[in-house]
């Protein structure tokens, strides 16, 4: 099963744009085991920064300096038959790592 990556980006306002993108799973992790070892990268095991983890930013069309700020959010992850769709062409494993270096303050 491949697995569903769902995120969003939710501005001081609490005002939230969601994103969602599926990974190959070639090694078939538990969704559990998967959500494990992705909070365990994150800043505050939740957030991190969408460019720099290489997937769509979700920042509104126009840019409030009271409101915006630089941090995504992971919400969960969820197993599914949906093909994969990451531009990147990574399997879970290598997005988890990629997070990793997304969160480093």
């Amino acid at each position: 099963m491949n697995i569903r990556f769902e995120y969003l980006y939710r501005d001081y306002g609490n005002f939230k744009n969601w994103g969602e993108i599926v990974f190959s799973n070639p090694n078939d992790i538990a969704v559990d085991v998967v959500e494990a070892m992705t909070e365990k990268v994150l800043i505050d095991q939740t957030n991190f920064v969408a460019t720099k983890a290489n997937v769509p930013d979700l920042h509104f069309a126009e840019y409030n300096e009271q409101l915006d700020h630089g941090w995504h959010e992971f919400y969960k992850c969820q197993t599914t038959d949906e093909a994969p769709n990451d531009q990147h062409n990574r399997n879970i494993e290598e997005f988890i790592e990629s997070l990793h270096y997304a969160s480093i303050l």
